[in-house]
């Protein structure tokens, strides 16, 4: 096409399936045991070929050396080689090699003969040399068959004296052993290919399984679902945090559905009471002063409630985990700022006694969970004939106070989210100051507690970890 640019569309390929975590161990485990059989294999064989031609070339040259020592000792003639009692059988018997006569004219003597090599004019001078003991060794390839040749003359142009080695025979021998290394290399591939493939199926099996765990999971959104957690390798070890996981988010979900729950309620109450005042604004001109003074009053006591509740579920939604590190604390230091606080907002006596413990916390959730409990003790214990008493030993915290005391039915509910007591419906407060002070104590490794004090009021605290 003339005077047009061409776009080539460029389709894309698709990519093939990865293999898996099973197949990728069993191929590696085939692949080293493959490596290390080669490796193990060829350096074997190369010691055997080696082993076996430096044997064979010692037969030969001894016993080119055994005839032709013979010949320098002895006038010989090609016919002491003839027979089998002849000087060849003689000198050759233990010796894996052929010797043959060769008379003064270079031809194979009769009787002698083992094999059908024919002479070369070198060896026929070798037959007509006046020297005894001249010695000449050769390869000689002939079709079908390679020869190790030894030449030695008679001397005096009486003949000379073949010996005759075939090198065929040995390298079919090394022939087959490669054969055989061959076959043990693919043997060892194949078994350690299968036994990669089971070992790799008992370790990736609950891999698989927690991997189909964790996709259900993310699917469907439940936490109940069964996690592998068996054995103590590093699987197992993922499974039980995997499960220990699920447990924690699922009991995340169940506070945050019940503090949900529980928030809605504490919040439908104020809010109906700020709706029904909010509707006599309009006519509020019209009503006599004491009753607008108490509207307004109400009003702003609802608000501030309201404020308080709000801020109090997000201390105890948020709990402050993620704007705060734990570092060393001097308790003391702590909870004497929180009295000193407490003493201005209530105008009551606190006493305060301490040690000199330090203790690894979070300082504002800590003294936040001290302010609570010195309001809780100022708010039941209103007339303050005695003072409020604050002890702090040791990682552990308890205000004492002269209070009418805590039901003994309410003692293990007053650290619930919302609990009110009996006593306590027409105090001001949400409900979430002490689950605060619990929450506190738990995020630190420790308990809260509550008692009744000997000559009435109560003990609340809370302990820290170690």
């Amino acid at each position: 096409m003339t005077g047009s640019a061409v776009r080539r569309l460029r389709l894309p390929c698709p990519r093939l399936p990865r293999p898996g975590l099973r197949t990728t161990l069993s191929l590696a485990f085939a692949a080293m045991a493959a490596l290390v059989a080669v490796v193990i294999g060829t350096l074997g064989y190369r010691a055997a070929a080696a082993l076996i031609r430096d044997d064979e070339a010692d037969d030969f040259n001894s016993a080119v050396h055994a005839v032709s020592g013979q010949v320098e000792r002895e006038k010989l003639y090609p016919g002491d080689f003839n027979g089998p009692s002849g000087l060849g059988e003689q000198l050759l018997h233990p010796i894996r090699v052929t010797a043959q006569a060769l008379d003064s004219s270079g031809a194979v003597l009769p009787g002698t003969s083992r094999v059908v090599l024919p002479t070369t004019p070198h060896e026929r001078a070798l037959a007509h040399a006046e020297a005894p003991a001249r010695t000449v060794t050769y390869e000689r390839d002939l079709p079908g068959a390679t020869w190790r040749v030894g030449v030695i003359s008679l001397g005096g142009g009486r003949g000379a004296v073949q010996v005759v080695q075939r090198l065929d025979d040995v390298e079919l021998l090394l022939a087959r052993l490669r054969t055989q290394m061959v076959a043990v290399v693919a043997a060892v591939v194949l078994v350690a290919g299968g036994a990669g493939w089971l070992v790799a199926g008992r370790i990736t099996g609950r891999l698989v399984r927690l991997t189909d765990a964790a996709e259900l999971v993310a699917s469907s959104g439940r936490l109940d679902v069964p996690v592998p957690a068996a054995g103590t390798d590093e699987v197992g070890r993922l499974g039980r945090a995997f499960d220990r996981m699920l447990v924690r988010l699922a009991t995340a979900k169940e506070n945050q559905r019940r503090l949900v729950q529980d928030a809605g309620h504490e919040l439908r109450t104020p809010l109906t009471s700020l709706r029904t005042n909010l509707s006599v604004l309009p006519s509020i001109d019209r009503l006599p002063p004491a009753e607008r003074a108490a509207l307004l009053a109400d009003l702003s006591e609802e608000a501030r409630e309201l404020t308080e509740l709000v801020e109090e579920l997000v201390a105890l939604a948020a709990d402050r985990k993620a704007d705060e590190d734990p570092v060393e604390v001097v308790l003391a230091e702590v909870v004497h700022e929180a009295a000193a606080q407490a003493r201005r907002r209530s105008d009551r006596e606190i006493t305060v006694d301490t040690d000199d413990t330090v203790v690894i916390a979070r300082p504002d959730a800590l003294a936040r969970a001290v302010n609570n409990l010195l309001d809780n003790a100022a708010k039941f214990d209103p007339a303050g004939t005695s003072p409020i008493e604050v002890v702090a030993r040791g990682p552990r915290v308890e205000v004492r106070d002269r209070g009418p005391g805590v039901d003994a039915a309410d003692l293990d509910r007053i650290f619930d989210r919302f609990y009110r007591a009996t006593a306590a419906r027409s105090l001001p407060g949400s409900g979430l100051g002490l689950a605060i002070v619990a929450e506190v104590a738990r995020s630190h490794g420790g308990t809260a507690f509550a008692a009744n004090r000997e000559g009435g009021g109560a003990v609340i605290g809370f302990t820290l970890g170690d």
